[in-house]
């Protein structure tokens, strides 16, 4: 079947041919691979999850309707650009390299205040991951977390990932104890790597997310961040011309029937979405390109030999710009937040020997993704 070749709502099944990108899953998750008894009181070598209450359930039962739009206030654009309040307690702030990625130390992200939230989306936004240490995040009530991150926008629920019991909002990337399955996987797979921004297939897709890990290797599954923003800065001001006003089918098919294949759950019906190839950021004004390998299957209007060939020079682009490119080592109490509307990301499957991650992510949505008209003036196009 052909991909689809005009524009269609989000709700409208569409036929989706396999593009470029290949969907991939390095961590292979889902209640086949779940064991409740390992997790709960720990292995002969291992002990148990040191946050039972984020344990993953999947109710195959659940279902959910079809996300309907909503109107998302970006509070980034009423922040103060000094920091003041964000960084009032802060001990070091330290920038991981020069276009992307900042840690910061004696900032408690669960006691800011409303104007030291809307520094920090707009922070986030500027620096596009920050890792903020020893965070007691994870030890707030479930619901607490969740009302913290409904500041930044609707809660998305993931169609196939497990949850805690009660609490669907919560995305959960786990990986059990005595977990063999990266062999598997490397029998066919040379890395583990799968840059994407999270559920581009989404309408809205994210915006200002959360990470934080609850358990985790000695050493060993970090996460990469890509400057997508700095991606499209590398590219030639006639080539960034090209690109304004192309866009892109996104899609949720994939993710869905791997999940259906793996005996796991798919709590809404999966969507495709078009969104532009450059699309630009609410707060800082900032373009940056929005495709990825994971979600993103073909460009409108382009015959397929034409789409792939475009989308592979960008995908190769990404991949190779190491000198926009930050990694990110977990440590107990670790919170990382980024800005899903201008990086990329990728886990990082490098440990075989048994012991757990698990983390969880409160997303919330953002706006629709758009592009405002190219400008050549200007080093960033807006």
């Amino acid at each position: 079947m052909a991909p689809a070749l005009v524009e269609t709502t989000q709700n409208a099944p569409v036929p989706v041919t396999k593009g470029t990108g290949d969907y991939k899953e390095a961590f292979v998750s889902g209640p086949k691979n779940y064991s409740a008894v390992a997790e709960e009181k720990g292995t002969e070598k291992h002990a148990p999850a040191s946050y039972p209450k984020y344990l993953p359930v999947w109710d195959p039962e659940k279902k959910y309707p079809p996300l309907e739009p909503f109107t998302h206030y970006e509070h980034g654009k009423d922040a103060d650009p000094t920091f003041k309040e964000l960084f009032r307690d802060a001990t070091n702030i330290d920038d991981l390299t020069a276009p992307i990625g900042t840690e910061v130390q004696g900032v408690e992200l669960a006691k800011l205040t409303k104007e030291g939230k809307d520094q920090l989306a707009l922070f986030v936004a500027q620096r596009k991951v920050v890792a903020f240490r020893n965070q007691s995040f994870a030890d707030l009530p479930i619901a607490d977390a969740l009302e913290y991150g409904d500041y930044f926008g609707r809660h998305h629920i993931h169609p196939t990932s497990g949850a805690p019991q009660g609490h669907p909002e919560v995305h959960l990337v786990h990986r059990g104890v005595d977990d063999t399955t990266a062999a598997t996987f490397f029998e066919t797979r040379t890395n583990s790597i799968i840059w994407h921004s999270d559920v581009t297939y989404e309408e809205q897709p994210p915006g200002t997310t959360f990470l934080y890990i609850l358990d985790g290797p000695k050493s060993g599954g970090d996460t990469l961040f890509l400057s997508q923003a700095e991606a499209y800065n590398r590219l030639s001001p006639e080539f960034k011309k090209r690109l304004h006003g192309l866009k892109a089918l996104h899609s949720g098919y994939e993710q869905a029937q791997l999940s259906k294949d793996r005996g796991g759950v798919v709590r809404r019906e999966p969507v495709t979405s078009i969104h532009p190839v450059v699309r630009t950021h609410p707060a800082t004004g900032e373009k940056a390109l929005y495709v990825n390998p994971q979600f993103t299957r073909h460009i409108i209007g382009f015959k397929k030999e034409e789409s792939e060939y475009l989308l592979k020079f960008l995908y190769d682009h990404m991949a190779f710009g190491q000198d926009f490119q930050v990694r990110v080592r977990w440590q107990p109490g670790t919170v990382v937040v980024w800005d899903n509307r201008v990086t990329a990301h990728s886990p990082v499957l490098d440990w075989q020997d048994g012991q757990r991650r698990h983390v969880a992510r409160i997303t919330p949505q953002a706006e629709k993704p758009e592009e405002t008209p190219f400008d050549s003036g200007t080093s960033n196009g807006h």
